[in-house]
């Protein structure tokens, strides 16, 4: 009997330990964040560099576990580590102070059974610049929950958007919360906050690694807010936090800022109007500061609760047909008011641009500015654009939109079921600085790029070489019409990118991968005098936990063989020198 009572003792204690370990791992567990590794800032999940291979869903698929369950089991096939779904205000708190987190729950464990990670998306105030994911009981009040208001605008000055909407709809009202509204306001922050709460007690593996706060945050129609309130703001001082902010990093402002700023001398004091003037460019800066103010409270109270990282994403503005504020969402995180957002919205980790626009390069650059990570949740399924923004700017992770369209063996689908088993040596050489990225635009025959002592130049193989077919016609898939912001009630699938891509990496001296499509290296010395550099070796391959399983040595007819252009490969090449 006493050993009976011995033997339970035993394993009451070892129970007892288990689950005080259970509750110092999970006290302990490291959180998701951003940090800087080397050369570059990288996401960290479970204390490791985390590559995103991505893809966003459509606005209304989480709404319903039923029609997402598949989806997800797409997903998984199309080798996504992480899904960004939806969490909407309205369907969260449908009674003021009464929430339910059923959708929020079941798209956690989903995506847990399924090996993925989650970035929830919270649309609550604004989304595409409209309120229509604010629960009824703020819609309908609003005296209470005020709405920005605008001035009537020529019909000639309406947003290709705004024109679709007028066209299909017929004359309507936007429904858009004004950044003023102290209740609005309130009450977004305190729902978010209850969000993060529940994500913190149901979540200790971190599912969820990531949020975006609000969506394409900012006003359709017109450059400010028009309401009384906003007027009253409007005619009064800067504030001085803003204005301090800009004096102490004025070095380092940026052209688009600078230029608004410094038009007007500099001041340091006044109204907004006596300070920035009185265009759209002037109205922007107000609106980008005060919703900037309005979505810091937000996120504010979300990281009181749970601090992982949180960012904000911009429709595109200037862009083709879109060219002043309004035309986009005005007060939004575009790159011209990123410096406007850092001062109003210190708790944002990062602004990330949807990237509708053809030149992807162009609008990359503009958002890897003042050290701000690259992260893009919304873009077209452009392997070409992805592959090349993870080797130019190590982005943090990539994601088409709509990601549920494309198909099980496409382009994204093969690149994302290629790369995890590189992807923590991936990130360990993007640290160092020895990866670049390629990517040949149309009607361009070469791009050079220096790295790891050498010059290496892509260039398009010629017709009749293994992998020198002429590839399938752009046009051979349409290409689906997107309304500015990326609107598309159709399938979102792009033709298969066709143009020459690689990530390439310096792996050891004299040693070089690519990672691509439809290209031949070419390699010449970077040093002074330049050496002769010749090709040692060539081989096929891939990835296998972490390790080179080497394929086909090319060598003979295929020695000047490169990447295919029928599918996405791996080659690695060894150098060496003669003087």
């Amino acid at each position: 009997m006493a050993h009976c009572r011995n033997l339970v003792a035993f394993l009451l204690i070892g129970a007892t330990t288990a689950l005080g370990q259970a509750v110092r791992e999970k006290v302990t567990a490291p959180l998701p964040q951003i940090k800087q590794n080397g050369a570059v800032k990288q996401m960290y999940v479970d204390g490791k560099p985390f590559i995103m291979l991505a893809g966003e869903l459509h606005n209304s698929s989480a709404s319903s576990m039923q029609y997402l369950k598949p989806i997800l089991d797409k997903l998984a096939k199309m080798n996504l580590n992480t899904v960004i779904g939806t969490v909407s205000w309205e369907l969260m708190e449908p009674e003021e102070g009464k929430f339910d987190f059923t959708l929020v729950d079941e798209q956690i464990q989903e995506a847990r059974k399924r090996n993925m990670r989650l970035v929830l998306i919270w649309f609550a105030t604004w989304k595409n610049g409209n309120s229509s994911y604010t629960p009824l009981w703020v819609k309908t009040d609003p005296k209470r929950f005020p709405m920005m208001q605008m001035k009537p605008r020529p019909p000639e000055r309406e947003s290709e958007f705004n024109k679709f909407l007028l066209s299909a709809f017929g004359p309507i009202v936007r429904q858009s919360l004004s950044p003023f509204g102290e209740a609005s306001k309130t009450s977004d922050a305190m729902a978010y906050r209850a969000l993060m709460r529940h994500i913190k007690e149901i979540d200790p593996q971190h599912t969820v690694i990531m949020m975006q706060v609000e969506n394409e945050l900012g006003l359709l129609g017109d450059s400010r807010d028009r309401s009384a309130l906003a007027e009253a703001t409007w005619i009064k001082p800067v504030p001085a936090d803003l204005l301090n902010y800009l004096v102490n990093n004025k070095a380092t402002l940026l052209p688009e800022m600078q230029e608004v700023w410094g038009r007007g001398g500099y001041k340091t004091s006044g109204t907004w109007a006596e300070v920035f003037g009185t265009d759209e460019w002037a109205e922007e800066v107000f609106m980008a500061w005060h919703c900037g103010r309005y979505v810091q409270s937000v996120i504010a109270a979300g990281k009181a609760e749970l601090n992982i990282p949180m960012y904000v994403n911009a429709w595109l503005g200037p862009q083709p047909g879109e060219v002043l504020p309004g035309d986009w969402p005005s007060g939004g995180p575009v790159a011209r008011v990123m410096d406007i957002w850092r001062a109003a919205a210190p708790s944002v980790d990062f602004i990330a641009p949807d990237i509708y626009v053809d030149d992807f390069k162009g609008t990359c650059a503009l958002y890897v500015r003042s050290g701000n990570p690259l992260f893009f949740p919304e873009a077209k399924d452009s392997v070409g654009n992805l592959v090349w923004a993870i080797g130019k700017y190590a982005a943090m992770g990539v994601s088409p939109f709509g990601i549920e369209d494309l198909a099980v063996d496409g382009q994204v689908a093969q690149a994302y079921g290629m790369l995890p088993e590189m992807l923590p040596q991936l990130a360990e050489w993007q640290a160092t600085g020895k990866v670049a990225g390629v990517l040949l635009l149309d009607g361009e025959e070469s791009e050079t790029v220096s790295i790891g002592g050498y010059k290496i130049t892509i260039k398009r193989p010629p017709a009749g070489r293994r992998g020198g077919q002429a590839p399938a016609p752009a046009q051979a898939v349409p290409a689906p019409q997107l309304l500015p912001g990326g609107v598309s009630f159709e399938t979102r699938v792009m033709a298969a990118d066709t143009r020459p891509f690689a990530l390439v990496i310096n792996t050891a001296p004299d040693e070089f991968l690519f990672f691509g499509s439809n290209l031949i290296p070419g390699f010449a010395s970077d040093s002074a005098p330049p050496s002769r550099v010749f090709v040692g070796s060539k081989d096929e391959g891939r990835f296998e936990k972490g390790k080179w399983i080497a394929g086909r040595r090319l060598n003979g007819d295929e020695f000047l063989s490169g990447l295919p252009s029928d599918s996405i490969g791996f080659l690695k090449v060894k150098l060496y020198t003669l003087d």
